[in-house]
């Protein structure tokens, strides 16, 4: 994964070395080429316009002025770089003393939502939480299904209506049982939905309005490319959009969703999502994407 954003870099780090030598001190005349022949080489991999220019603007920050003694140096001031970008503060997820803690997905169809919950109430469950899942899309043939086989894989409840039913009732009565029963999170999947659909976006602040989720979170794919900052805006426009989840990961050869998502949306990243097991839910950490794409280029 990653490749494009890697092979990016790994001719920037070339080239700003070529540039300069040992003991000198980058002027901006030595990398601004090379920012140039970036630039270029991150919009032709879909990196989202507004990432590229941050991304350009804090290599400078990092580079210019700095004495250098060789390429691993500049692969140092690069890498600091990256991870400032992605380091975006995230919101705690742990339960307050009046629980449950309710987490509301919302997100367009077939980004793997509901695996998504599914997921991050196994990796809950394994920290000695439980949860409740919310059926709340009553829309989409097959989903409650496909919620109740996911929540018998990880060993968690689920509540549930008929389709048809009003989401925010299923919500509404998820959190009521959470109550009752002492669960410490709430879980609250949601139809799919095209940004553009003002009914299904209604759906969505209704649920917002009956149960008050403590944070509300945009689950996308990684491999979306440029889509993937328009689709979080138009989220966070309607309904509110606290983090994100990003599905599919291993699969991104360009590598800059999670820039997108930090830098171009504002958005901190919550979990990644790596593969199709229960466990292939990660907690985002900069350092660790930094560490993969520049390892990647390093190849």
């Amino acid at each position: 994964m990653f490749e494009a954003f890697s092979r990016a870099l790994r001719k920037f780090t070339d080239s700003v070395a070529s540039a300069t030598g040992v003991g000198i001190t980058i002027r901006e005349e030595h990398i601004e080429e090379a920012l140039d022949d970036l630039e270029i080489s991150l919009l032709q991999a879909d990196v989202a316009l507004e990432v590229v220019e941050r991304l350009r603007e804090i290599l400078k920050e990092k580079l210019v002025g700095k004495k250098v003694s060789g390429r691993k140096e500049i692969l140092s001031a690069i890498r600091d770089a990256l991870v400032e970008l992605l380091s975006v503060p995230a919101p705690r997820i742990v339960p307050p003393e009046e629980r449950p803690f309710i987490l509301l997905f919302v997100g367009p169809n077939g980004v793997g939502k509901t695996t998504t919950i599914a997921k991050i109430a196994y990796l809950l469950k394994g920290q000695g939480y439980s949860s409740v899942i919310s059926a709340s899309d009553t829309f989409r043939a097959g989903s409650i299904e496909q919620t109740e086989e996911w929540a018998r894989r990880v060993g968690v409840r689920v509540v549930k209506h008929d389709y048809g039913a009003d989401p925010a009732a299923v919500a509404f009565d998820a959190v009521k049982s959470a109550r009752a029963r002492g669960d410490d999170y709430v879980l609250i999947d949601t139809a799919g939905r095209q940004e553009t659909n003002e009914n299904l976006m209604e759906q969505l602040r209704k649920i917002k309005r009956v149960v008050k989720p403590h944070i509300t979170v945009f689950v996308g794919e990684a491999i979306t490319g440029n889509a993937l900052l328009e689709q979080i805006r138009r989220f966070d426009e309607e309904v509110g959009v606290d983090a994100v989840v990003l599905t599919k990961l291993d699969t991104d050869a360009r590598g800059g969703s999670a820039f997108t998502a930090t830098v171009g949306a504002g958005k901190p990243i919550l979990f990644v999502g790596l593969g199709e097991s229960p466990d292939d839910l990660k907690p985002f950490n900069p350092e660790e994407i930094v560490d993969a794409i520049l390892g990647q280029g390093e190849q």
